[in-house]
C-alpha cells in the first residue's frame, strides 16, 4: 500500500451526519460557516488497546462547547459516544487518535448563522507521540508565544473552539520556525497560561501547581494527572503563576490527551530537569489510559 500522507486522501471511513462514508467523500462546501467564522468545535481523544479514554467526558464537552457557541448537536452524547466506537471498528483501529468535529453549515452566509444546520462528522486514525520521544525523553524546548490567551470578557474561552486555535497555530508555527519544538502562552494579564495545544504543571518542592484555568480548557487530561497526583498524596496547587517565578520551579511538564505528559526541559530563559515526580506521574497516566491502573 502507498504510504498515505495528507488527510483528505485515505482509505478508511468517517462518521458523517448519522451514518458512515468513505474517507474520501466526507466532504463540506466551500461556503460552509465554520470556515468563514470559525462557528465550529471540536475533540481530541485517543484509544488504547480498542477502549477510547474518558470517551464520555469527550462527548460532553464536544455538547457543552457548541452550546457556549450557539447551536445544539442534534445527536446526544450517548449517541456519539456509540459513532465514535463505529468508527474505531470500521476503521480496524486498536490504538487511535479521534477527531469529532462540530460545525454550522452552509445554507446561510453572513456573520449571523441562525439559519445554519449544525453537523457532525468523526475520523480516527493511528498517530503515535504527539512530540518525537526522544526530544520528549529529555525534555521538549518551548518558545514564549508572542500571543496571549484572550480574557473571558472577549471570547468563549471555555469552548475547544476551533477560532480559538488561531493563536495557537501561530505560536507553534513560529515557534518551530525558531527551533524551538512548542510555545508557552500567557494569558492577557502576563500569568502563565499553557502550551499551544496542552495544559501546563510544574514541580516545587515535592508540591504539583498548575495554572488557574479561567481562562483556557480545564483539560481532561490534566483533571486525570491531577487526580493521580492526588492518589499518590501529592499536593496539587491551582493558583496564578507569574513568569517571573518560572525560575523557582524545578520540573515542568505538559498533558493533554494528544502531548499525554510531555516533559518539558526548558521554557523561553528557564530550564526544568526530568525528575521523578514527572517521571512517576507519566508512568501513572500511562498504565491508567492502558488499564494497568483503575481510571478514575
Amino acid at each position: 500500500m502507498a504510504e498515505q500522507r495528507t488527510f483528505d486522501d485515505r482509505d478508511g471511513w468517517i462518521w458523517f451526519d448519522g451514518k458512515l462514508v468513505p474517507w474520501r467523500e466526507a466532504n463540506v462546501h466551500v461556503l460552509t460557516h465554520a470556515l468563514h467564522y470559525a462557528s465550529s468545535v471540536f475533540e481530541g481523544q485517543r484509544a488504547y488497546n480498542g477502549e477510547i479514554f474518558k470517551l464520555t467526558e469527550h462527548s460532553q464537552r464536544l455538547h457543552k462547547s457548541a452550546q457556549i457557541l450557539g447551536f445544539e448537536i442534534p445527536w446526544s452524547v450517548a449517541e456519539i459516544d456509540a459513532a465514535c466506537r463505529e468508527v474505531l471498528k470500521a476503521n480496524k483501529l486498536v490504538d487511535a487518535y479521534m477527531r469529532p468535529v462540530a460545525w454550522r453549515g452552509s445554507e446561510q452566509m453572513g456573520v449571523s448563522a441562525q439559519g445554519t444546520k449544525p453537523h457532525l462528522a468523526i475520523a480516527a486514525w493511528e498517530w503515535g507521540k504527539y512530540f518525537d520521544p526522544k526530544l520528549a525523553a529529555k525534555g521538549i524546548r518551548l518558545d514564549i508565544a508572542r500571543y496571549r490567551r484572550p480574557a473571558p470578557y472577549t471570547a468563549p474561552v471555555h469552548s475547544k473552539a476551533a477560532g480559538l486555535y488561531m493563536i495557537a497555530t501561530l505560536s507553534r508555527q513560529q515557534a518551530e520556525g525558531r527551533g524551538y519544538d512548542d510555545a508557552l502562552m500567557f494569558d492577557w494579564r502576563g500569568q502563565v497560561a499553557e502550551a499551544t495545544g496542552a495544559n501546563a504543571f510544574f514541580v516545587r518542592d515535592g508540591q504539583l501547581h498548575t495554572p488557574t484555568p479561567d481562562c483556557f480548557l480545564d483539560g481532561i487530561t490534566r483533571r486525570t494527572v491531577m487526580d493521580l497526583a492526588r492518589n499518590r498524596g501529592i499536593e496539587v496547587v491551582e493558583r496564578a503563576i507569574w513568569p517571573e517565578e518560572l525560575e523557582t520551579f524545578e520540573q515542568m511538564f505538559l498533558t493533554g490527551s494528544a502531548a499525554e505528559v510531555t516533559f518539558v526541559g526548558s521554557a523561553g530563559p528557564w530550564s526544568f530537569e526530568v525528575g521523578e515526580l514527572s517521571r512517576t506521574l507519566a508512568k501513572d497516566y500511562d498504565d491508567t489510559v492502558n488499564g494497568r491502573l483503575p481510571n478514575r
